[in-house]
Formats: C-alpha cells, structure tokens, sequence
C-alpha cells in the first residue's frame, strides 16, 4: 500500500469547491436526524457546516491534521480512519449510518474500488442507505475545451504532490457503482455552464 501523506490542513475554513457541490449535496441529505458519516473529511469543514445546521455528523480522515482542526470546532466528531483496517475507528463501528456523504475524496485514490466497498460495508450494517459523493467531472465538451485551450497541464496538475490520479466521467463513475451493488438515484453537474461542470455530485443506494 503507497505510503499515505499528510494533507498538512492549516485552517478550518470552506474550500472553493463547496461554493458549488454544497447546495445540490443540501438537498439529497435526509431530514431525520439520523447519523451521516462524511468520509475523507479533511479539516472537517464541511461536516462542521453541516452541524452547524443541526445535522447529525461525524467525519474521519487520515490526516492527524485535519482531524485535529476539525475537533476544535466540535470535539468528539471526527476521528482519524487507519487506511490499513477495513473498519471505522472504534468509536463510531456501533452507530448506525445510513447516509455517508464523500466530497472530492475519490479522484485521489489509488484503489476507488476498495473505498466503494468500505462505505458499502458501513452502510449495510444499517440494512443500506445512500452513498453521496462528489469529484471533478469529466465529459467529451470539457475534455474538448480543455484541449482547445490548451489547459490540460493546468487542469491535470501533474505537479501537485498528492493531488488527483483518477479522473471521472459519469459513465466511469456509473460502472464503479453499479458492479458494487449501488443503484445512482441523483445527478448533479455543479459549477459553470451544463457539461462544462467543474464537478459532479451523485447520490446512490444500497
């Protein structure tokens, strides 16, 4: 397994990337109450958020950082996740999530498929629930802009230590989701013009 990197976070504050996916990702989260597990959290800013709003969120990660900041806001809310065990941290395996909410977590990971069935196994124990996610999009009319602009060394950031290493169209998205058992219920292109989107958000149910 490549050894993991600390993201080195240095503030509790939103990214750009939530001006966008955060509305559509607002109204696919369910209006229960019941606990939502934000998987990647990073500083936990968005889970913060989302608590502030009075949802019922917990968040890991594996950055010591990240979780660290994200405690100082609401402590008992975030832990880190070990990326060797297939299991929560021991402090969240008994709550049962039935919606898991993973924001521009996938285009970073070296094995996507592992980390479907990580939220898969979460959410079963639950009897199922949904699994909302956002990443970059990829499609034929941005692939083509990119090109005509020549923006594709800008846009694939090769030099970006830890940065993106898989980039999603639906279609490949779609085909991850459906062999691990998730029928996709939603689709949301967010940022810019229609598929121009800078990302994507889909929510799917096991």
């Amino acid at each position: 397994m490549p050894v993991y990197k600390d993201y080195n976070w240095n503030d509790e504050k939103l990214t750009e990337a939530h001006s966008y996916f955060m509305i559509p990702i607002l109204k696919m989260l369910p209006s229960d109450g019941s606990p939502i597990l934000d998987v990647g959290c990073g500083n936990g800013s968005f889970a913060n958020y989302l608590i502030s709003k009075g949802y019922n969120v917990y968040g890991i990660d594996a950055s010591f950082s990240g979780i660290e900041i994200a405690n100082s806001i609401n402590q008992g809310r975030f832990y880190i996740q070990d990326l060797t065990k297939d299991e929560l941290p021991n402090e969240l395996i008994d709550i049962k999530f039935k919606t898991i909410i993973s924001t521009e977590v996938i285009e970073h990971l070296y094995d996507p498929r592992r980390y479907i069935q990580f939220c898969k196994a979460i959410l079963e124990k639950s009897s199922g629930g949904n699994l909302i996610i956002s990443t970059p999009y990829h499609g034929y009319l941005k692939n083509l802009m990119l090109s005509i602009f020549n923006a594709w060394d800008k846009h694939f950031t090769a030099l970006w230590d830890g940065g993106h290493i898989k980039f999603w169209s639906y279609n490949t998205l779609k085909v991850l989701f459906v062999e691990n058992g998730f029928e996709i219920i939603d689709f949301k292109g967010c940022g810019r013009v229609p598929f121009i989107w800078k990302s994507m958000v889909i929510n799917s149910k096991i």
